[in-house]
C-alpha cells in the first residue's frame, strides 16, 4: 500500500481512538468511574468483541492492518512514557510516617494474592489449560501470581484525589503501599521473563546478572551524575522535562537490549530520576503523565484487538470466576485485615482494602508483555483483561458505600502503638 495512503489511514485511527476513549471516559466519570474504566471500554468496544461482530467487520475497515503496526509502536512510546511517569511519582518518603501499616500492607496484599495467583496457574497447568506457547511453567505460574496482585498506582492515586482523601493519613499509606507493590511486581515480572524466547539464547543467571547490573548503574552511576548535573552552578538545562524523556528512552532501549520489555527500563528511569528535595519535581510529572496520557487510548485499542469476549467458552468463564473471587478476596481481604493489624480502624481498613484491589492501566501493561512474550494466549488474556477491568470497575462503587458506612455508623478507633491516637483518622 501506498505510504500516503497508510499515513492517513494512521492518522484517521488515531483521531477515531482519541474520539471515542475522551467519549467514554467522559461517560465513565458521569456514572462515577475512572476515566481508564471507559478507554477501556472504548478499545473492547472498538476490537473484535463487539465492533468486529458487526456484519462486514468494520473493525477491519476502520482499524487497518497495514496501520495497526504504527498505532502500536506509538502506544509502546506512550506506556514507555506513562511507566517512567508511576516510577518518578513513588516517593518513598511516606512509608516513614507510617512505616508500620504501610509496609504490613505492601507485603501482606502482595504476597497473599501472588500466591493464590500462583495456586491458580498450577491448576490450570494441571488441567491443559497453559496456553503460553514461548514460555516455561515457571515464567506462567510467576507471571500468574502477578497479574492477580498488581495495583494500579495512577489509577488508586486518582481516585484518591476525586475523592478528597489526599494527602490524609489512609490516602498516604494506600499511595505508599502501592508504590512498593508497583515495584515488586515489576520485579516478579521481570522474572517471569526470563526464561522465555523474549530473553533470547541467554540462561537466568545471566539475565539475573545483567538486570541486576543495570538496576545498579542506574542506581549508583545515573542518579548521581544526573543529579550533579541538574542542580550544578550554570546548568545549561534549563527545564528538567527534556532530561526526563532522554532517561526514559534510554532505560526502555537499555532493557530491550538485554531482552526484558522496554517498561522496565522506563519504570527504574523514573525511580532513579533525582527528585528536588525529595519530591518529584511538578512540572516533569504533570508533563510525561500528559504526554503519555494523550496517545494512552491508542494502547488501550492495541488491548482491544487482542480481546476477543466472543471466543470464551464456558472453562473460561468459570476460570474467570475464580480469578475473581482469589483476586478480589486475596487482594482486599489482605488490605483489610493488614491495615486492621497496622493500627487503623475498620472503616480506614476497608478503605485501604478497597483501593489496593484496583488494577487498570498498569494490569493491562503486565498482561500485554505476558502476551508478547508468549507466557500466555489470547483466550487466557482475554479473561486476565475482564478482571482487570472489573476490578478496576468496583473500586469506585465499594468505596461510596464505605464512605456512607461510615456517616451513618462510625466506625470505632483502634490506636496505632506507634502514634498517638486518632493520628491515622482520614476524615
Amino acid at each position: 500500500m501506498n505510504m500516503d495512503v497508510v499515513t492517513a489511514d494512521v492518522i484517521g485511527d488515531i483521531a477515531l481512538v482519541l474520539g471515542a476513549s475522551s467519549l467514554l471516559g467522559a461517560l465513565a466519570r458521569r456514572i462515577g468511574q475512572p476515566t481508564v474504566v471507559g478507554q477501556i471500554a472504548a478499545g473492547i468496544i472498538l476490537g473484535p468483541s463487539l465492533l468486529g461482530r458487526l456484519p462486514g467487520n468494520p473493525t477491519a475497515h476502520l482499524l487497518s492492518r497495514e496501520a495497526i503496526p504504527f498505532i502500536s509502536v506509538i502506544a509502546q512510546i506512550a506506556v514507555v512514557i506513562f511507566m517512567f511517569a508511576v516510577g518518578y511519582e513513588i516517593d518513598l518518603r511516606s512509608v516513614r510516617s507510617h512505616r508500620r501499616p504501610v509496609l504490613l500492607i505492601a507485603v501482606g496484599a502482595m504476597v497473599i494474592p501472588l500466591a493464590l495467583g500462583a495456586g491458580i496457574a498450577l491448576g490450570v497447568q494441571h488441567l491443559g489449560a497453559f496456553d503460553g506457547q514461548h514460555a516455561s511453567g515457571r515464567s506462567f505460574v510467576l507471571f500468574f501470581g502477578v497479574a492477580t496482585s498488581i495495583t494500579a498506582l495512577p489509577v488508586l492515586a486518582a481516585i484518591i484525589g476525586e475523592r478528597g482523601i489526599a494527602g490524609t493519613p489512609v490516602g498516604d499509606i494506600a499511595t505508599a503501599a502501592a508504590g512498593l507493590m508497583d515495584v515488586s511486581a515489576w520485579l516478579v515480572l521481570a522474572a517471569a521473563l526470563i526464561g522465555t524466547d523474549a530473553a533470547g539464547s541467554r540462561s537466568w543467571l545471566e539475565m539475573v546478572v545483567l538486570l541486576a547490573g543495570f538496576v545498579a548503574v542506574m542506581i549508583f552511576v545515573v542518579r548521581p551524575v544526573l543529579k550533579w548535573w541538574i542542580q550544578r552552578p550554570g546548568a545549561v538545562v534549563s527545564s528538567q522535562i527534556p532530561v526526563a524523556l532522554v532517561l526514559a528512552a534510554a532505560g526502555a532501549w537499555a532493557t530491550a537490549s538485554l531482552g526484558l520489555h522496554p517498561i522496565f527500563g522506563a519504570f527504574v528511569a523514573g525511580l532513579v530520576m533525582p527528585k528536588p528535595e525529595g519530591a518529584p519535581d511538578a512540572d516533569v510529572l504533570r508533563s510525561m503523565e500528559q504526554t503519555g496520557g494523550l496517545l494512552l487510548p491508542l494502547f488501550f485499542v492495541v488491548t482491544g484487538l487482542t480481546t476477543n469476549i466472543g471466543t470464551l467458552s464456558g472453562p473460561d468463564v468459570a476460570l474467570l470466576a475464580v480469578i475473581l473471587v482469589c483476586g478480589i478476596g486475596g487482594k482486599a481481604a489482605a488490605g483489610y485485615a493488614m491495615a486492621r493489624l497496622g493500627g487503623l480502624d475498620t472503616g480506614q481498613s476497608a478503605m485501604i482494602g478497597a483501593l489496593v484491589n484496583t488494577r487498570g492501566l498498569t494490569e493491562l501493561i503486565a498482561l500485554n508483555v505476558g502476551l508478547s512474550a508468549g507466557i500466555i494466549g489470547g483466550r487466557l488474556f482475554t479473561v486476565l483483561v475482564l478482571m482487570a477491568l472489573i476490578t478496576t470497575a468496583m473500586t469506585g462503587p465499594l468505596i461510596t458505600v464505605i464512605d456512607r458506612r461510615r456517616k451513618v455508623v462510625p466506625a470505632p478507633s483502634v490506636p496505632d502503638p506507634a502514634s498517638a491516637p486518632g493520628a491515622l483518622d482520614y476524615s
